[in-house]
């Protein structure tokens, strides 16, 4: 397992993660052993939104002797009244399921305090002022979090995130149908159907929302990465083609600022599946052919770093200079962050002979031999 830094928190975590969604329809002792399975694979970050008394027991349990080597995503604002699911910021709810959160995990604290599932403005406004977003700040201060995220499905919304300067770490909705969609309030509109018209390359939101995270050092970590299965199965698929596993990772992995991806499982071989991808070739992990060659998309002219690429004669790793090109010109200035990863690479854009072999190769028409020229220019090396 490879493990990536998940943005300013400075924690480690494993690149394939544990969504706890599933949990609570299996028998209890099966999704214990089921999380036990996964964490002897390597995975080390779970994320528990769920309000429900069986999903939180069960991750509690299985963390039993070993929970200083979980990292938790642990939600405030998702409740259960009346043995339902409520989002709220009423704080006689709030609080009382954060502290059965901890109790249930047998835990005096929560690695990742997420502020959950915020879409809208107003929402936002409303959570940001008050007592909600007091008692987050005293949570952290007393160390009962350790670190301050917030879950949204919105980049309008992730990019204020990004820009409050105390919010670490965003659990965000990525994958290949959901990049092409505007941003919006309506997480149902996302899965409404696609028609060709909207299949429009990466959303101009969310792409600047990637980038904000990266320069900005605030961690990514995935969910619906798999559009709920529908990705899987090319009759459900928005693109008419069905990707796998590994390339649906693989295309989150690759996005800017993202350092894991949760996925749900409901059984040993769905994680193997997932894990799978740490031994993938770089033709399994391709998912930029599957989006090229599909009935419904329109990526032209888009890099998505996706390093179909490659090889280069000079060795030059193009897929982050495009990346590294991307951040510089989305700002006014070029971030000094920016700047120097992009001169600590072994070989720059300067060095392109302009063969244009990669070309050739890239599933999206990317001109890259003059994207060479115009990166050396900008950053004069």
């Amino acid at each position: 397992m490879n493990y990536r830094l998940l943005g300013k928190t400075g924690l480690k975590v494993s690149e394939i993660g544990f969504g706890g969604e599933w949990l609570e329809r299996h028998d209890e002792a099966d999704s214990i052993e089921l999380l036990k399975y996964a964490h002897d694979r390597g995975i080390n970050i779970v994320d528990c939104w769920m309000p429900d008394p069986k999903s939180r027991d069960i991750i509690g349990k299985a963390m039993e002797g070993c929970r200083d080597s979980w990292y938790v995503q642990g939600h405030i604002g998702s409740t259960y009244q009346k043995g339902q699911y409520v989002r709220t910021r009423d704080m006689k709810y709030v609080c009382p399921a954060f502290e059965d959160l901890l109790a249930r995990f047998n835990s005096d604290y929560v690695d990742l305090g997420m502020i959950h599932y915020i879409d809208s403005m107003e929402d936002w406004n409303n959570t940001m002022n008050g007592e909600f977003i007091e008692y987050v700040h005293e949570l952290y201060d007393k160390g009962t979090i350790r670190h301050i995220g917030l879950s949204t499905h919105n980049p309008v919304i992730g990019k204020l995130a990004v820009e409050t300067g105390f919010i670490e770490m965003i659990l965000f909705s990525i994958n290949p149908a959901f990049d092409m969609r505007p941003a919006t309030e309506d997480l149902d509109s996302m899965f409404d159907g696609y028609d060709k018209d909207q299949l429009s390359g990466i959303d101009p939101d969310r792409a600047r929302f990637y980038q904000m995270c990266e320069e900005n050092n605030v961690g990514l970590t995935v969910m619906k990465g798999y559009f709920g299965g529908a990705l899987l199965d090319k009759d459900r698929s928005p693109f008419g083609v069905a990707f796998t596993p590994v390339q649906l990772i693989h295309y989150a992995l690759t996005r800017p600022g993202v350092s894991s991806i949760l996925c749900g499982y409901d059984t040993k071989e769905q994680i193997d599946d997932a894990v799978y991808y740490e031994k993938a070739t770089d033709d399994e992990k391709n998912y930029a052919s599957v989006i090229a060659n599909a009935p419904l998309h329109s990526y032209s002219g888009q890099c998505t770093y996706c390093g179909h690429c490659k090889p280069c004669p000079i060795d030059i790793d193009i897929a982050m200079v495009n990346k590294f090109y991307d951040l510089a010109t989305a700002q006014e200035s070029i971030p000094e962050s920016v700047a120097q990863h992009y001169i600590a690479l072994k070989h720059t854009a300067s060095e392109c002979i302009g063969c244009k072999g990669c070309e050739s190769r890239c599933p999206f028409g990317v001109k890259v031999a003059d994207r060479m020229k115009q990166t050396a220019e900008l950053f004069g090396i």
